[in-house]
């Protein structure tokens, strides 16, 4: 195995920032551009001069997007340290020299230092169980390479790809050829070797233009989140109560999908946690996004990051909206999420609505014309966030707190759409992880008695009890 040389920390910085300039890569850096004709060999005052360019470029991008998730990212753990990017389209396309994406490939750039006294082999299987091979890319992308390159094709994606293996005292850097995945995605970074485990966490977020958040108040409230005010527990309990139990319509008026779910955690920690359990950002309406969002629906297939319509609390439409789609986009559970004007023992605190959606409806009250019809027993999808994020290890503690108000299966409430729903009138409080914490060591903290929810359904009323502590 071949190991490639480490180059200073503020070259591989600017390296990644540096993906779509014109060709100018620090010489120290492995990795050749697959240009038709070489670059020429520039001066070290010129390298200096890009470098310090993308640089800026790279800090100007991250400050640009809300939660702190900017394109380059860097985590450290027992000695190992893992810079990690994701070009965009126009990045990819020019540093590769054939549209990737359109292919359905996306490279995700990895710079593993292990200073550590241990040799590590990565699994890129956590990254994606359905990454692709460097010759697989070479065969994917040929018809785009004109037949004499073919060779030097291969060779160069190859030339790209990262060593799975990572020995004590050195550096690797290179792509994991990843499937395609729009606006950002949920990097899991699993290395084993030695009796030794390392496990990190990434989300980024890829700036489109075209997504909901892009297009929220989201960065300017959470810049001030350090000044919000900070509850303990027993104070945050009290003020989950206190909170009006639903969403409303863009006037205030009205009562929408209940607000029954509370996430406790920094944006990064919140996202990367949604992002780990299969739950993807949404596009925001737009004439295309709708087009798309229409097209599927005759079509019945999927559509993974469809619009969601804005409902509002705090006097604002949602800070963030995720899905988690299904094969169609008839289906799909999805959530909206407010960042809450007070903190929980120094960390934000997120206020959310959750359910699923069965099928789709036309109606004129939404600017899309159409609207999707959710699950009348909502508590399943609140009991399904949580079993998502235990089951993904991102859970130190939970709890459920009244709130929402109880409405049974005979006298059910309504939403602005008019779709009927049943709940304990509970609301889910999760305290979000940054360590993988095993489900078994999760704490419930044994505010109130949710229900099982299947039960709830066929119009019967089962508390669940409490885990003890």
């Amino acid at each position: 195995m071949t190991h490639r040389s480490a180059p200073g920390i503020a070259t591989g910085v600017a390296f990644l920032a540096g993906l779509a300039l014109a060709g100018v890569v620090a010489s120290t850096t492995a990795v050749a551009l697959p240009a038709a004709t070489p670059p020429a060999a520039a001066s070290a005052e010129v390298q200096a001069q890009a470098q310090a360019k993308a640089l800026t470029e790279v800090q100007a991008e991250a400050a640009g997007l809300p939660l702190q998730l900017g394109r380059v990212r860097m985590l450290e753990q027992r000695g190992v340290r893992v810079y990690l990017a994701i070009p965009t389209e126009e990045q990819s396309a020019s540093y590769f020299g054939v549209p990737l994406a359109e292919m359905g490939i996306q490279p995700i750039w990895l710079r593993i230092e292990n200073t550590s006294e241990h040799d590590f082999w990565l699994l890129p299987v956590s990254i994606d169980p359905d990454y692709y091979s460097a010759d697989e890319v070479a065969l994917v992308t040929v018809k785009k390479v004109p037949k004499e390159r073919r060779d030097a094709h291969a060779e160069m994606f190859r030339r790209n790809a990262l060593p799975f293996f990572s020995k004590a005292g050195t550096a690797n850097e290179g792509y994991v050829y990843a499937t395609y995945v729009r606006g950002g995605r949920f990097v899991d970074i699993r290395m084993t070797g030695d009796g030794q485990g390392i496990r990190m966490r990434f989300a980024v977020m890829l700036p489109t233009e075209g997504f909901d958040y892009e297009r929220s108040s989201l960065k300017v409230l959470y810049e001030k989140v350090g000044d919000y005010p900070d509850l303990g527990l027993g104070e945050l309990r009290a003020r989950l109560r206190e909170l009006p139990c639903c969403t409303t319509n863009t006037d205030g008026v009205g009562e929408g999908d209940p607000l029954n779910v509370v996430i406790v955690g920094t944006g990064e920690e919140a996202i990367s946690a949604l992002a780990a359990s299969g739950w993807s950002f949404t596009e925001a309406i737009t004439a295309d996004s709708v087009r798309r969002m229409v097209g599927a629906a005759i079509a019945e297939k999927s559509f993974l990051t469809a619009p969601v319509s804005s409902l509002h609390a705090f006097g604002r439409k949602q800070d963030v909206a995720l899905q988690r789609g299904r094969s169609t986009i008839a289906q799909r559970n999805h959530m909206r999420i407010w960042l809450a004007p007070f903190r929980c023992e120094g960390r934000p605190v997120w206020i959310g609505q959750v359910s699923r959606d069965i099928g789709v409806k036309a109606t004129t009250r939404s600017p899309t014309l159409t609207t999707h019809v959710i699950d009348p027993v909502i508590d399943e999808s609140r009991e399904y966030l949580l079993h998502s994020l235990l089951h993904h290890d991102a859970v130190s503690r939970f709890a459920f707190v009244r709130g929402v108000g109880e409405a049974t299966k005979d006298a059910p409430r309504h939403n602005l759409t008019d779709d009927p729903y049943i709940t304990d009138g509970n609301r889910l409080v999760v305290w979000i992880s940054s360590e993988p914490v095993d489900p078994n060591e999760a704490v419930n903290l044994g505010w109130n008695l949710s229900t099982d929810p299947v039960l709830e359904g066929r119009g019967e009323y089962s508390k669940v009890p409490p885990k003890k502590n």
